[in-house]
């Protein structure tokens, strides 16, 4: 991408698209284009065209979406099918109709089988039943790689989809109701230290493993995939078998268990963290083979625990402080 090219950031006020803002900007583009949910409804098929005939940019980051952990997919499956569909469908599309030089479509790693080996390839999307917790977001997505790979057949664009695993970084969504299980727990560990609380209750058995990455390192990934030359994306896009998607991970993963013992360090919570077995677990297992991104010469930068501090540090300029925990829930894309 030319630093001066017209660079459309969907979804810049959510958690990997203000990660590209500032990317991008810290390497010197000039000419990014962003809109609030209030100015853009992506969900709006005519203020869609009408922004693409107008804006025509060069350049697509496709990061606007409904996203939430397992208690928001559970009370808003709806939503989530039909908001990401709806958003997507018409960003892709009009990325076509208007000359688009390259999209950047962010899916997300619950599009694999709950059952899948791990680590997860890339070849393993559709070879299994998905987790029912997150199904209708899955199937969104699954549904966005199919577009971009279907155009790339039709139509000869350069559409490529960076699928990331569990993320988490500056500007965080700490709603209980709608966050995933990283987010959760620095709020519930810091309110429960705030409040001298004698144990912290974390959903499930503790047992289920997860990758993290941080927001920063997933932003740049996807510039890093957006800036390929094109004799190294066009092996991607071609059609030879398998869709133009890439994991994005930093190869290891632990288990939830871990992860509040390291969450509870940061934040200082020393008291009794109980799992409740009643609860969910999710997919058992989500590790992500990164080798096919690895070799293009791509590989994350910061460490859990980096990450974990940088983000308590935000989380208490931004949030300890005089927060509304009642406001209605908030997507990406808003």
């Amino acid at each position: 991408m030319n630093l001066s090219a017209k660079v459309y950031v969907a979804g810049h006020q959510g958690l990997v698209g203000s990660a590209l803002m500032r990317l991008l900007l810290a390497g010197g583009y000039t000419n990014l284009l962003v809109r609030t949910h209030q100015e853009l409804d992506l969900t709006n098929q005519r203020a869609v065209q009408d922004f693409f005939a107008s804006e025509r940019p060069e350049y697509v980051f496709l990061a606007a979406a409904r996203v939430g952990g397992i208690l928001a997919n559970s009370t808003y499956p709806g939503e989530f099918i039909c908001q990401n569909l709806l958003i997507q469908t018409h960003v892709i599309d009009q990325a076509y109709r208007t000359g688009v030089k390259r999209l950047l479509f962010l899916g997300s790693s619950c599009i694999y089988p709950r059952h899948s080996p791990q680590p997860m390839k890339e070849e393993y999307l559709l070879t299994g039943t998905l987790e029912p917790t997150n199904r209708p977001y899955a199937v969104a997505k699954i549904s966005g790689i199919e577009m971009c790979w279907s155009y790339n057949r039709q139509y000869g664009t350069r559409f490529i989809v960076a699928m990331p695993t569990n993320l988490y970084g500056l500007g965080d969504h700490y709603d209980l109701r709608d966050s995933h299980v990283l987010p959760a727990l620095i709020r519930k560990m810091h309110e429960a230290g705030v409040d001298g609380a004698d144990r912290v209750v974390i959903w499930g058995t503790g047992t289920p493993r997860r990758e993290f990455l941080y927001s920063d390192d997933a932003a740049d990934a996807c510039i890093f995939l957006m800036n390929l030359p094109n004799d190294k994306l066009d092996p991607i896009i071609v059609d030879n078998g398998l869709p133009p998607i890439l994991n994005v991970g930093c190869g290891e993963d632990l288990t939830i268990n871990e992860l509040s013992g390291l969450v509870a360090n940061v934040t200082g919570f020393k008291k009794k963290l109980v799992f409740d077995n009643s609860k969910p677990d999710g997919t058992p297992q989500k590790l992500l083979d990164i080798n096919r991104l690895t070799a293009l010469g791509w590989k994350a930068r910061t460490s859990l625990r980096d990450g974990l501090t940088k983000t308590y540090e935000d989380f208490l300029k931004r949030h300890a402080v005089n927060i509304d925990w009642r406001r209605p829930p908030v997507a990406s894309w808003m």
